[in-house]
């Protein structure tokens, strides 16, 4: 009995540990409003992006898996930015405006780049290390969350039943 015991408890605690190892998960929770600058000084919130899927990346300059998802990040921003989607990049202890913008531009990022210097917009969302990106719906509803380097792939099918149930015509860019 203690052995049968042992391994229905062993079971549970492997069943755990891989869920929580898991790189995306799905929820549906209200995402945190926030109000940001972008690198040209203007205020971005996220009620200004309602009625678009949003992919809301955290990043750090100093952060190898940032940069490494980021070549990735590009491509689908080029690929779905004419759709009802835009992506931000929120940038988090990466130093002043200046530093950042170097950046972005080093690592040629093409959506737009937010500022978050004091991380109350991280601390909103819980942001437990970088990266960290959120698939937001047009409704304003986290969808989905990936913990580390986004896979280009699997982001792709988690992006695209959201902009399946997205509005065909798009409320215009306000940023």
């Amino acid at each position: 009995m203690k052995l049968l015991l042992l391994g229905v408890a062993a079971v549970g605690a492997a069943e755990l540990y891989l869920r929580s190892t898991e790189k995306g998960t799905t929820t549906v929770a209200t995402a945190p409003a926030f109000e940001l600058p972008d690198l040209q000084g203007r205020n971005v919130s996220l009620s200004s992006l309602k009625g678009r899927v949003v992919a809301m990346n955290f990043w750090a300059s100093w952060c190898g898996p940032c940069r490494a998802e980021i070549p990735d990040l590009v491509q689908v921003y080029a690929e779905h930015r004419d759709k009802c989607f835009e992506m931000i990049g929120v940038a988090e202890e990466s130093g002043g405006t200046a530093d950042v913008a170097e950046a972005a531009k080093r690592f040629g990022i093409n959506y737009p780049v937010l500022l978050d210097p004091e991380g109350t917009t991280g601390d909103a969302y819980k942001i437990p290390g970088y990266p960290r990106t959120y698939l937001i719906d047009t409704e304003g509803r986290i969808r989905r969350t990936f913990d580390g380097a986004v896979d280009r792939e699997e982001f792709e099918q988690a992006l695209a039943p959201l902009l399946a149930e997205a509005p065909k015509s798009c409320p215009a860019r306000r940023m």
